[in-house]
């Protein structure tokens, strides 16, 4: 009796595929001849330990704005051979607030952005920390402003998403209103989309229609964006307590959303086109709005 066992296959690991191509726990295939878990060579030293309850933030001005911000970060990651003038404020702001700073080897921050563009800095945030509607209208009460909010119904573009905050910030806006369903969130791929500007701008996500009922009763007007609005954008009044809504990409305001305005505004299209899109429709009349207000 031939008792033999049969060879085992080059680089085959117990219980695996045998093909040396199982995904690693960041999400890239291991390369061949190393076992599940082992970091490639020369990453021994990197062991990020990021949960999926973690927040990444990638790239250099998010990070940035998220220090000078002051948001609580657990740690600062930035590429061997990265530099440059924002990489050392970076260091130097998270250091004298008392930031962990971890300097790894670019492939494994390569491996743990998993194809985002990571320009060689990540920090590790708790996940987004939403507010409520009461705590954006404090924001004006302490600056002493009417209250000039945005908000968004089931936008689901993350580049989108990122404009309008962006806009939204520079345009001096007191908070950010989201849908709770069917909509993006304050993601990793938004706050970098954002520029960083999400850590300057609170943001609440939340049932609409109750949001939209609550600012009302606090004496905000509303005024939605319709490609069938009573009136061109430029001719309403835009000054005093105002949000304004921005409907999602292709289907516009819901029609629980719409009933709530006290006003829809429309853009003229004057080509072949039929509609902008929703960062470029809310950043015009934002901006028109602050012209207005002075």
């Amino acid at each position: 009796m031939n008792d033999r066992r049969p060879p085992q296959r080059r680089n085959a690991r117990p219980g695996g595929a045998g093909d040396g191509n199982r995904a690693n726990r960041y999400g890239a295939p291991h390369r061949r001849g190393e076992t599940a878990g082992d970091p490639a060579d020369g990453e021994a030293a990197f062991d990020p330990a990021f949960s999926d309850a973690d927040e990444v933030i990638y790239g250099r001005h998010p990070v940035l704005e998220a220090l000078r911000a002051g948001q609580s970060l657990a740690e600062v990651v930035i590429a061997e051979g990265a530099h440059g003038d924002v990489v050392g404020r970076i260091a130097k702001v998270a250091r004298e607030r008392g930031i962990p700073v971890r300097h790894v080897p670019r492939p494994a921050l390569d491996r743990l952005a998993g194809g985002t563009a990571h320009q060689g800095v990540a920090a590790r945030a708790a996940g987004a920390a939403y507010v409520d509607v009461a705590e954006i209208l404090a924001v004006a009460i302490r600056r002493g402003e009417p209250p000039f909010v945005l908000v968004l119904d089931q936008i689901q573009d993350i580049h989108n998403l990122g404009t309008l905050i962006r806009t939204a910030e520079a345009a001096g806006m007191h908070g950010l209103v989201l849908a709770d369903h069917f909509a993006v969130g304050v993601t990793a791929a938004v706050r970098k989309a954002s520029g960083g500007a999400v850590a300057h701008l609170p943001v609440a996500r939340t049932e609409l229609a109750q949001a939209i009922d609550d600012l009302k009763a606090a004496g905000v007007r509303v005024i939605g964006l319709a490609m069938d609005g009573e009136v061109e954008w430029a001719a309403a009044d835009l000054t005093g307590p105002l949000a304004i809504v921005v409907g999602s990409e292709g289907r516009g305001m819901r029609a629980a959303v719409a009933r709530r305005c006290d006003l829809a505004v429309r853009l003229p299209m004057r080509g072949q086109v039929e509609s902008l899109n929703a960062a470029v429709s809310g950043a015009i009349v934002v901006y028109e709005a602050v012209r207005q207000r002075g």
